[in-house]
């Protein structure tokens, strides 16, 4: 049995991505046919367009939702985009010390750059992740997409969800990490945006996921499909569980369903 929809919207991490961070041949000798079928593609990550580079020039995508939503791109056009000021910048950096010490280590999001706080030795960088640019934010003056802050109480969270009312708080589940983004930033909301100013109906995308901040997207879409690798919160509103990112699950999927 096929599916009718035509647009398919991957998250990166744990999704396309294998563990080892790469995409494997056969998954884009499958999207290639896919597209040659008619299918649009798409990209929806938490990194930034920045960090994604690597698997843009691979996919060739025709929508981008990078920074958990803060921007989208449609055909190479920004439709999209929810940024904090400087202001809020610097006072949520500042909040964030006041709780965890002024180690916090912080990683920052512009359009065009990652920022981070925490000083690697080369060996330790990984390659996939792209350039990111070294500041200890004490002039920082740029708006930022997205902030995400290493934080171990659980209970700073909540002091911090409470004074920024305007932020959206995602945890990643492999670590302690939180993502801070605008209100109006999430996956799904960067959907609907490509319905309300480029005619995408979020029931024509199969959506595929696997963490915390897919869930939204998944559930909005016309048909949400978790990785075999899921959290187990993912696999439960996802519409269907397919292999894992490690086991060409998307390839799979497409090729029996689509192709």
């Amino acid at each position: 049995m096929t599916d009718n929809r035509k647009i398919l919207l991957f998250d990166l991490d744990g999704t396309l991505l294998r563990s080892d961070k790469t995409i494997s041949q056969h998954t884009l000798q499958v999207l290639e046919k896919c597209k040659e079928k008619g299918f649009l593609t798409g990209i929806a990550t938490a990194r930034s367009e920045k960090n994604s580079e690597e698997y843009i020039a691979e996919v060739k995508p025709d929508i981008i939702i990078s920074c958990g939503g803060a921007l989208v791109k449609y055909k190479n056009e920004y439709v999209f985009k929810a940024e904090f000021s400087n202001n809020e910048v610097k006072s949520m950096i500042r909040s964030v010390r006041e709780l965890c010490g002024d180690g916090c280590i912080i990683t920052l999001d512009t359009v065009d750059t990652h920022y981070w706080n925490h000083i690697f030795d080369s060996e330790e960088i990984d390659s996939n992740w792209g350039e990111s640019i070294y500041t200890d934010y004490s002039d920082f003056s740029e708006n930022a997409l997205k902030l995400c802050f290493e934080i171990f109480e659980p209970k700073y969270v909540e002091q911090l969800s409470e004074k920024y009312s305007d932020c959206k708080i995602v945890k990643f589940s492999d670590g302690e990490w939180y993502m801070f983004t605008k209100k109006t930033a999430s996956k799904e909301n960067a959907v609907l945006m490509l319905n309300e100013k480029c005619g995408i109906s979020p029931n024509e995308i199969i959506a595929f996921g696997d963490d915390f901040s897919d869930i939204g997207m998944l559930k909005l879409c016309g048909k949400g499909i978790a990785m075999g690798n899921s959290i187990d919160e993912v696999k439960e509103i996802a519409d269907l569980v397919i292999g894992s990112n490690d086991n060409e699950g998307i390839a799979e999927y497409l090729e029996r369903s689509l192709l």
